[in-house]
């Protein structure tokens, strides 16, 4: 039987035992958190930490994101045409995704598949040589470049430059629903969605189709939320940015 997504009142509780075990260090009737010592009873520090570091994680996103669209604006106006003048159908693909909390939200991508072919969906993933990707869909899918409108889903405020990466509800791994295959599964939601994380930059992309690496590709999630810093994602975002790189040198 598949198992239902958690109640929204159990995800915050969840969320917030986890903050304050794993992200607050408790000295006597003080809060030290992120090196910032909050006077007071440990209740209300841990409410001023938590509120520290959400409004210092979602200023690097809006401002980091919105450099990047700045910068990225010729590219992206190129690859809108180029979507245009050689399939048809709209530009962006928009599909429904899991958020912060289990709340659903819409992503933006590049389209990269014929408008007659596509999973709106989501389930059936993309395997190789999948005939349902255009063949500009395949050069953007290889570089990467269909998730750059997902920039604007960070200044949205859908999703965070680094974290879990948004999986589509019903979503399959080794053949089955991923909570199913995961008992922890929707603790991943715990924070808002990435453009990347730590289980893409540790090399855990691509499909689910291994029970071995869908699983691990979870622990990663749970960890980077478990260990989250500002320096961490940073971290992340140049390995990402290198990763990358490598790839388009290697012709991969």
């Amino acid at each position: 039987m598949r198992k239902a997504a958690l109640p929204q009142r159990n995800v915050d509780a969840m969320l917030s035992r986890r903050l304050v075990s794993e992200s607050v260090g408790v000295t006597g009737t003080t809060v030290n958190c992120a090196g910032v010592d909050f006077g007071g009873p440990a209740s209300v520090g841990s409410r001023a930490c938590r509120s520290a570091q959400s409004v210092a994680k979602r200023v690097f996103d809006i401002v980091v994101a919105s450099a990047g669209l700045a910068a990225l604006l010729p590219s992206l106006l190129l690859v809108a045409l180029a979507i245009k003048l050689t399939s048809r159908g709209p530009i962006l693909f928009r599909q429904r995704r899991y958020g912060l909390n289990n709340q659903r939200f819409i992503i933006y991508k590049f389209r990269t598949m014929y408008i007659d072919r596509g999973d709106e969906s989501g389930v059936l993933q993309t395997r190789e040589g999948d005939e349902r990707v255009t063949p500009l869909g395949r050069i953007l899918r290889r570089a990467d470049l269909d998730e750059l409108p997902q920039l604007f889903n960070v200044v949205r405020g859908d999703m965070s430059l680094v974290g879990p990466r948004p999986h589509v509800p019903g979503m399959l791994a080794a053949g089955i629903p991923y909570e199913d295959l995961v008992q922890n599964y929707f603790e991943r939601h715990l924070a808002r969605p990435g453009l990347t994380g730590l289980a893409q930059a540790r090399g855990l992309r691509g499909s689910t189709r291994n029970e071995e690496v869908a699983r691990a590709r979870i622990d990663m999630d749970l960890r980077y939320i478990q260990t989250w810093s500002l320096a961490l994602d940073v971290r992340l975002i140049i390995e990402t940015i290198w990763s990358e790189i490598r790839r388009a040198g290697n012709g991969i």
